[in-house]
């Protein structure tokens, strides 16, 4: 595709800034508009049902409003759930979020593996068929945060977050086994918020181990259907839009996200 392409990333809330920012590596020439269903958040406390009836139409409202070449569900939950609704109901295409599964278990060394996740992430049948289809021998331990992804929404406002809240959330992760040879070493961050708190769960974590983001993976899908980019180099806008209708308030902490543009 030639020329500055639109692309809508929509989550349920911050936490899909971190897959923006690397799409927007990928492809600086595009144009953004980031969607936060902040009036619905966190999504973990609904259910599957009103999260489908929700997300469904606001999708449509979205493409309606904004008229984007393709859209990114940078959100694990609302992916699990409404992907195949979305793409039955409208032709632009859709880049999900899931679980990164596969890649992980196929890089651990220990053969032990973690999936930290909000609790509505972990318990969906379509996490568990992932385990199913791509363990590849792995023990495999689903961990559900209930309050990570507030936790990291709050740090990235400037609240003040104690490492202790932090390191409860992770704290089941971490499974020693017999030995440094047998304990946990890879965990899939299956939520997207959670790497906004990146440097602090490498901090926190009683040892050291891998932690598996989407975003790269989703951003080279997003180039792989609409191409290298046109070689153009003026950025265009980018816009922010929260459901709630309250304005976004742009910080030093968020401007990195939108590769240094400031969204209207």
């Amino acid at each position: 595709m030639s020329g500055h392409p639109n692309i809508l990333v929509f989550d349920s809330g911050l936490g899909g800034l971190t897959v923006l920012r690397e799409i927007v590596r990928a492809r600086p020439d595009a144009r953004y508009t980031y969607a936060a269903d902040d009036a619905f958040f966190p999504y973990g406390q609904h259910s599957e049902e009103a999260i489908i009836g929700r997300v469904v139409p606001l999708i449509g409202e979205l493409i309606e409003a904004h008229a984007p070449d393709l859209v990114v569900i940078a959100c694990n939950t609302a992916s699990t759930l409404v992907l195949a609704h979305l793409r039955a109901a409208y032709k632009v295409p859709f880049v999900g979020t899931v679980p990164a599964i596969k890649p992980a278990c196929a890089a651990s060394k220990t053969r032990r593996v973690s999936v930290l996740g909000t609790s509505g992430t972990v318990k969906r049948e379509y996490t568990r068929a992932l385990i199913r289809d791509f363990a590849q021998g792995c023990d495999v331990k689903l961990v559900g945060s209930a309050h990570l992804a507030a936790l990291a929404e709050a740090a990235l406002d400037g609240t003040s977050v104690p490492d202790a809240a932090i390191s409860a959330e992770i704290a089941p992760c971490f499974v020693a086994g017999d030995g440094p040879g047998s304990r946990t070493d890879t965990i899939v961050l299956a939520c997207t918020h959670y790497p906004l708190l990146l440097d602090r769960l490498v901090r926190l974590a009683p040892w050291p181990v891998d932690w598996i983001d989407p975003a790269p993976a989703i951003a080279r899908r997003v180039v792989s259907l609409l191409g290298a980019g046109s070689g153009q180099t003026e950025e265009p806008g980018a816009e922010m839009v929260f459901t709630s209708g309250r304005r976004h308030r742009l910080s030093a902490a968020l401007t990195p996200y939108f590769g240094g543009r400031v969204p209207a």
